[in-house]
């Protein structure tokens, strides 16, 4: 079933934008006139690896994963963009085809920038490269943590690690704890550190057991985060 397309207003989209919300009238206008809406059912592709990269996307409802495939077809999820945050913007500021796959995890709306409109605008408004340069840098650091998790933490020191960033990413506080507001999959979260989608299921009882987690209709709420802090330090 076909979910519901919401309209939105291009430039009120624009305006409201962390990276963009600075622009001048005129600017927001013809960044408007530019702009494309796209809307993308839950699991559709939305680019892959080696597509050109003439564009960058920001999320207006939905999810997407950045995500890599293995010639054998093992999937790791790189990140999770939400609601506001952008993707693609590596190959819109060299031109080089895509890095890596985007899929969209729910359904999905997306306002697409292309390259020949932003690059323009950035060699007027230093104020947005830098902004936009602050997203690749908070990628790299990501990018470099994850290296350093998969190198010499054990599985479940990796887990507990997503886990952590899950929650600080999509936790809401509530009485019980911070509940994620986002609903992965056993295998999806084994994407995420590079482990089976058994250890995971594994790693997940134990710690509900445990009282560190609970598990409610496929969303986790995590109960103890001293526990957990604990859980991600421990080391080969």
């Amino acid at each position: 079933m076909t979910g519901v397309r919401i309209a939105f207003d291009k430039e009120l989209v624009l305006a409201g934008h962390f990276l963009l919300k600075h622009l001048e009238r005129e600017e927001l206008k013809r960044l408007a006139a530019s702009a494309r809406l796209s809307h993308h059912p839950k699991n559709a592709t939305i680019f892959q690896k080696g597509d050109p990269g003439d564009s960058m996307m920001a999320v207006i409802r939905g999810r997407v994963k950045i995500c890599s495939h293995s010639l054998d077809g093992k999937e790791l999820v790189l990140s999770i963009v939400n609601k506001g945050g952008v993707f693609g913007e590596i190959a819109l500021l060299d031109g080089e085809p895509r890095t890596a796959d985007a899929v969209a995890l729910e359904e999905t709306d997306l306002l697409v920038l292309d390259r020949s409109q932003i690059v323009p605008l950035l060699n007027g408004r230093p104020d947005v490269a830098f902004r936009i340069i602050g997203v690749l840098c908070k990628r790299l650091r990501a990018t470099s943590e994850h290296l350093e998790d998969t190198l010499f933490l054990e599985a479940s020191s990796r887990f507990a690690r997503a886990l952590k960033r899950l929650g600080a990413a999509f936790g809401k506080p509530g009485a019980d704890g911070v509940k994620l507001d986002i609903k992965l999959s056993q295998q999806q979260l084994g994407c995420l550190v590079g482990v089976s989608r058994e250890s995971v299921n594994k790693l997940l009882n134990e710690w509900q057991r445990a009282g560190v987690i609970q598990m409610t209709s496929g969303y986790i709420t995590i109960l103890d985060a001293s526990a957990l802090e604990e859980l991600s330090e421990t080391c080969d």
